[in-house]
């Protein structure tokens, strides 16, 4: 876990992608995308389907790595509002066992507007906690402290004469106590949309700054995206 500042609240975002805010003590993903893998197949393309397995696997040691009593869900739970009734019995043993454990809320997001909770937890389509907004998709025009998902960021980085793409959290800077941050993607089966791209950027207004921030070792890497002109 690497600790991160953000709207006057100390967080610590994980190398799985989860994001711990410990006076909170709550962890939160975004785009699970559960039951991908069921829904490509019922479209006729195969892929190995087990997503939701090793999806929910990586949240149950984000729990256990941070004790965290909470859980947050930032939308685009499942891959469409039908997922939750696909899961098969091993993972949804492993879902409703993590939501028995935990104080546990779907927010809904594009993907699963209509979802139904057949496996424990609670629904909400955003939440304002100590002063932050949650929801699925940052909105235009928002001032108030937000995080969202929704975009899947990634940075496309050179490392050692090659180019690799990381998800990374995009954070907009304004005043003092202000921000807005988009969660990288959690999903197992989850691609990804350039953290620059002009569709986040307006996504993020107003804003003074917008950076992208990445793990490197013990750190969190920074790398500007955008700056509000002079």
């Amino acid at each position: 876990m690497v600790p991160l500042s953000f709207a006057g609240e100390e967080f610590a975002l994980l190398r799985n992608n989860a994001l711990y805010w410990p006076r909170e003590n709550a962890l939160l993903v975004a785009d699970l995308h559960l039951e991908k893998g069921s829904f490509f197949a019922r479209h006729g393309q195969m892929i190995p389907p087990y997503d939701s397995r090793e999806t929910l696997g990586r949240i149950a040691e984000a729990i256990g790595a941070t004790g965290a009593r909470r859980v947050y869900t930032l939308g685009d739970n499942f891959h469409d509002s039908e997922g939750s009734a696909r899961l098969e019995d091993h993972a949804a043993g492993m879902l409703s066992a993590l939501t028995r454990a935990t104080d546990w809320v779907w927010i809904t997001g594009n993907h699963d507007p209509e979802m139904e909770i057949r496996h424990g937890g609670t629904l909400a389509t955003e939440l304002e906690i100590a002063g932050l907004v949650l929801r699925h998709e940052a909105k235009r025009g928002e001032t108030r402290p937000e995080l969202s998902g929704h975009f899947h960021p990634r940075l496309k980085l050179k490392l050692r004469d090659r180019h690799v793409r990381r998800a990374c959290a995009v954070i907009a800077h304004g005043a003092p106590g202000s921000g807005r941050m988009i969660l990288p993607a959690f999903g197992t089966y989850t691609g990804g949309m350039d953290a620059g791209d002009p569709a986040i950027v307006r996504a993020m207004q107003p804003a003074a700054a917008i950076d992208a921030m990445v793990h490197a070792g013990a750190r969190l890497a920074t790398f500007p995206l955008w700056r509000q002109a002079a």
